[in-house]
C-alpha cells in the first residue's frame, strides 16, 4: 500500500471544490495508503478546505491552490475533476510518471468523431484518448491495472452497463428494443448555482431532461456494443428527482434464446458473486437508492414483465460514489497495486 520509496501514495486533486472532489476527499480521509498532498480550485484558491467543505474541516489536508501552482513532481497520482473540454489539454500536459483517473467525459468515448458530435468540439488529445482505459472496474479490471490513464465512467452509464453487459455477452437479452429510464439526484448536475436547480424549482416535482439527446447515450451504447459483439442502440431518458443523491435505472429488455427472468438473475449472480461492490438482490426485491446512499455499492434486481418474453432490470447506485468518486478511487487502488476496496469499506447510510 505504498509507493516505491515505502511511503504513502501522494495524491493531487484537480478541481477539488466540486461535489466529486469533496466526495473523493471524504473517502480518502479513511484511506491508509494514500495521502492528499495538493488540491486545486481556481475560484477558491488560497482558501482552507474547511471553508469550502465545512464537513471536512477536521481533515488534515492542504489549502487549495491554483492549478498553475501544482508541483507534480511531488505527486504519484492525480484525480482530475475538471469540466469536460478543458480536461484533455490539462492531462496532456501532465508528467508521464503520474497515474491519472479522469472524472470528466473527455476520454470515455473511443471515437474522436463521436466525441465531437456529442460534446460540440474536436478532441485535442486524440493519442491519449486512444490510450485511456475505460474505468468500469468490474468489467475492465485487467486493463485498468496496467493503465496510466483511466477514464472514469459517467454516473448514468454505470448501473445499466453492469446489469446488461453480462446478459448481452451471454445472448440472454436481445440487442434491440432496450429502454433505459433513469432518475438521478440533483448533485449529478454539479455544485455551481443554477436557476433550474434551486430548491423551489426542483422540489415537489420530477422532470425529464436531455430527452433523446443526453451525452451519456453514446457511452452506454459503446459499452453494450462491446459486450454484445455487435452494435447496440438504446432509448435512454434521464429524469431529475428532488433528492440529493442516488440513481435508479429501470431497464426494459426482450429475452433471447429461451432465457427466462430467473436465468438472467442466475447469470448476474454468477458474474458478480465474488465482486465486493456489485450485488444481485433476491427475487421480488426492488432495490432503492436509500439502500446504497454514501456507499460504493451497486444493487441489481430482476423482474419478469407481465408480458411474455420481456424482463425488467433495476439498478441503484449513489451517483457521487459508485457513479463518480468511489469508482475513481476503486480504479486508482488497482492502478497503484492496492486492495481494490481500500477507503471504500463503509456501508450505506440509513435512514
Amino acid at each position: 500500500m505504498t509507493n516505491s520509496s515505502g511511503s504513502k501514495i501522494r495524491i493531487g486533486i484537480l478541481g477539488a471544490s466540486g461535489y466529486t472532489g469533496g466526495e473523493l476527499l471524504r473517502l480518502l480521509a479513511g484511506h491508509e495508503g494514500m495521502e492528499v498532498a495538493m488540491l486545486s480550485a481556481e475560484r477558491r484558491a488560497g482558501r482552507r478546505l474547511g471553508e469550502v467543505f465545512p464537513h471536512l474541516a477536521a481533515m488534515n489536508a492542504p489549502d487549495l491552490v491554483s492549478i498553475k501552482n501544482f508541483d507534480y513532481d511531488t505527486l504519484d497520482a492525480v484525480f482530475c475533476c475538471l469540466p469536460h473540454g478543458t480536461t484533455q489539454e490539462v492531462i496532456a500536459g501532465l508528467p508521464a510518471h503520474l497515474k491519472v483517473v479522469d472524472l470528466s467525459a473527455d476520454f470515455r468515448l473511443n471515437s474522436p468523431a463521436v466525441y465531437a458530435k456529442w460534446y460540440g468540439k474536436e478532441h485535442r488529445a486524440v493519442d491519449l484518448q486512444r490510450e485511456a482505459a475505460y474505468g468500469l472496474t468490474e468489467l475492465n479490471r485487467d486493463v485498468i491495472v496496467a493503465a496510466g490513464l483511466v477514464a472514469n465512467p459517467g454516473c448514468y452509464p454505470t448501473g445499466p452497463q453492469l446489469a446488461l453487459a453480462p446478459l448481452l455477452g451471454a445472448g440472454q437479452v436481445a440487442t434491440e428494443d432496450i429502454i433505459i429510464d433513469a432518475k438521478s439526484g440533483v448533485s449529478g448536475a454539479g455544485r455551481e448555482p443554477k436557476q433550474d436547480l434551486l430548491f423551489s424549482e426542483v422540489g415537489e416535482g420530477v422532470q425529464a431532461y436531455g430527452v433523446a439527446s443526453h451525452r451519456h447515450s453514446p457511452e452506454i451504447e459503446q459499452g453494450l456494443s462491446l459486450a454484445a459483439g455487435k452494435p447496440v442502440s438504446v432509448t435512454f431518458t434521464p429524469h431529475l428527482m428532488p433528492m440529493n443523491r442516488g440513481i435508479l435505472a429501470t431497464i426494459y429488455v426482450r429475452l433471447a434464446n429461451g432465457a427466462s427472468p430467473d436465468d438472467l438473475r442466475a447469470a448476474l449472480r454468477r458474474r458478480y458473486d465474488v465482486e465486493p461492490f456489485v450485488h444481485v438482490v433476491g427475487e421480488g426485491v426492488s432495490p432503492a437508492t436509500r439502500d446504497v446512499r454514501g456507499s460504493n455499492h451497486c444493487l441489481i434486481g430482476v423482474f419478469g414483465d407481465r408480458r411474455p418474453g420481456r424482463a425488467i432490470l433495476l439498478t441503484v447506485i449513489d451517483n457521487l460514489v459508485k457513479g463518480a468518486s468511489g469508482q475513481a478511487l476503486q480504479n486508482m487502488n488497482l492502478m497503484c497495486g492496492m486492495p481494490e476496496t481500500a477507503g471504500l469499506e463503509q456501508l450505506s447510510l440509513f435512514p
